[in-house]
């Protein structure tokens, strides 16, 4: 059975689980020294852990090893899981919530260093390549001379490159229909049919359409289904096999839900977790060997 996860809503994000610590904003590093431009750092945390809405005077880039993060910005729901990272530029508000036992790393830009070309103006998802991990973990050593770290800062404004997919998930933000997003949420294994949640809500079943495809730019049953993957990602991230998540997320059986990942993902479960492992043993991945997939 999966884990419970019942504990405090929190608006706009999955439901937390029980024992989750919230936090308020890490501290940042002191101030960039020219010429150098990054400060990379990381921590495990012990417990899920969240952070409170918050902003950055730097711009930051955030990924994980063995686990997943979210990040809610305005009407956005950001998830990433292993192989990929958010970057988030300086200034935007945003919270965050990371797996326990997940390596979480963060490098730090000074924005009047960064290439303009690197100085995403928006969330962006980022492909955390084995050469751009080992970049920054790189940077962060403390005994780098200037000339080598100018030199390692230089590469990484090189191999730095969007994911092919963003993993974000719009929020309605409706009024009309934010009780069905918020439902979801809690619960995406809530099967309600359009003309149920119509009857619910004493609205029309057009009008919800509409408003989900105003908000959203998706059907509510695209949207439902893009929801349950990216809650999907993070189990999986956390080790539960392919049968557990199908039956947690409401499918009658695993493979209409691996069908499902496919639509949105472009692949199943298994492979898009096999692709973000390296290989390199150094980090264990629970998911290299998704079952059932």
């Amino acid at each position: 059975m999966v884990r419970s996860s019942r504990g405090a809503a929190a608006p706009g994000m999955w439901r937390r689980e029980a024992g989750t610590v919230v936090r308020r904003a890490g501290v940042l590093p002191e101030p960039v020294v020219a010429p150098f431009v990054i400060v990379a750092g990381g921590q495990v945390p012990r417990v899920p852990t969240e952070w409170a809405p918050h902003s950055h005077r730097l711009h930051e880039l955030v990924w994980v090893r063995g686990g997943t993060l979210t990040s809610r910005v305005e009407d956005r729901l950001f998830t990433v899981s292993e192989g990929h990272g958010l970057w988030m530029p300086a200034g935007v508000v945003h919270g965050g919530r990371a797996t326990a036992g997940a390596e979480f790393r963060d490098a730090f830009f000074a924005p009047d260093r960064t290439p303009f070309a690197f100085a995403f103006g928006e969330p962006t998802a980022i492909e955390m390549t084995p050469l751009l991990e080992s970049l920054l973990t790189h940077v962060a050593r403390t005994d780098l001379d200037a000339a080598a770290r100018a030199r390692a800062e230089s590469v990484v404004f090189d191999v730095i490159r969007p994911s092919e997919r963003q993993f974000a998930l719009q929020l309605p933000g409706d009024a009309r229909i934010d009780a069905i997003a918020e439902a979801l949420l809690d619960d995406p294994a809530d099967c309600r049919s359009l003309e149920e949640w119509a009857r619910s809500l004493g609205i029309s079943d057009r009008t919800i359409t509409r408003a989900f495809r105003h908000t959203t730019g998706l059907s509510f049953a695209q949207w439902r289904q893009m929801l349950r993957v990216h809650r999907a990602l993070m189990l999986l991230s956390e080790g539960f096999d392919v049968m557990t998540v199908s039956e947690t997320l409401g499918y009658a059986q695993p493979s209409s839900f691996i069908a499902a990942f496919r639509r949105v993902m472009g692949t199943t479960p298994g492979a898009f977790f096999d692709a973000a492992d390296d290989g390199s043993g150094n980090v264990p991945n629970p998911v290299s060997r998704v079952q059932n997939s």
